[in-house]
């Protein structure tokens, strides 16, 4: 059981770190960014490009740029143009959005699953622990996920683009009556989104042999549910969440349904909706009057 344990760790701590793209547009936007699942598939698409290509000391800053640039684009493209419209447009705009990225990389590609020929050094290697074999990246990467999500939530608590993505988050209106910026908040929102995701795609295609158009459909999907179970808006529910998920998720393979195991992700979203729809770490909204 230790080595579902381990794969449930890590597996959570990839869905961390794209949970809390979609957390915090929403906590500022109210949107749902259902484009952000593809961004995670355009970085593993990225890396394999780079890596093929180029030095890896060049490759994965090359990743990490590239990814941040296309959701620094999108913002600014498809969700800016709409920030006085009714929120069904952008939702819409959001899902076009997705299958644009997707059509995109069908044609980049033809549509063939590409395979990760240059996985990243020393973590991709082999080791044992407690007799049992893994890859280094399975231990890397919850404890790089708990790194940057204390680093995010420094920048939020202690920063000015911090307290400016907090003040928007509690009221759009006043933070722009106040003098916010918000346009480059909502921005850098999205730029760490995008960070985050691309190193969430690094880890996450190290013990994938290829990247497919389809590849940011199920860990987004999952991400998203992580983000609603641990009440979307709040970093650490986000991150509590996807821990859960990921762990449950392998603990049903080592109990030999690994059919069920994706069918288990949403069935968790289906009773936190009907149970406690704001989550565990959700507040309570009340409209004023």
């Amino acid at each position: 059981m230790l080595p579902y344990f381990i794969n449930g760790v890590t597996a959570g701590g990839q869905y961390a770190l794209i949970a809390i793209g979609y957390t915090l547009v929403y906590g500022i936007l109210r949107l749902i960014n259902f484009a952000h699942g593809d961004v995670f598939m355009v970085a593993g698409l990225i890396m394999v490009y780079t890596s093929a290509s180029m030095p890896m000391y060049i490759a994965l800053p090359l990743v990490l740029i590239l990814t941040v640039v296309l959701g620094f684009v999108i913002e600014r493209v498809a969700y800016k143009p709409l920030r006085q419209a009714p929120r069904m447009s952008l939702m819409i705009s959001a899902i076009g959005v997705s299958y644009l990225i997707q059509n995109l990389a069908f044609y980049i590609t033809g549509g063939l699953p590409q395979p990760v020929t240059h996985p990243i050094p020393w973590i991709s290697d082999t080791i044992t622990i407690f007799g049992e074999t893994t890859k280094r990246v399975t231990i890397i990467t919850p404890f790089l996920t708990i790194a940057l999500v204390f680093a995010l939530v420094y920048l939020i608590n202690h920063t000015r683009i911090g307290m400016g993505m907090r003040a928007a988050a509690k009221d759009f209106e006043t933070a722009q009556l106040m003098g916010v910026k918000i346009n480059s908040v909502i921005s850098m929102t999205f730029v760490i989104g995008s960070f985050l995701a691309a190193v969430g795609a690094m880890l996450y295609f190290t013990n994938y042999p290829s990247v497919a158009i389809t590849s940011g459909g199920m860990p987004g999907l999952k991400a998203f549910v992580a983000a609603v179970f641990g009440g979307i808006g709040s970093i650490p529910g986000a991150v509590v969440g996807a821990f859960i998920i990921g762990i449950c998720e392998e603990i049903i393979k080592g109990l030999g349904y690994t059919t069920f195991s994706d069918a288990f992700t949403f069935v968790i979203l289906i009773i936190v909706l009907c149970v406690k729809p704001t989550g565990l770490f959700g507040e309570k909204v009340t409209d004023k009057v």
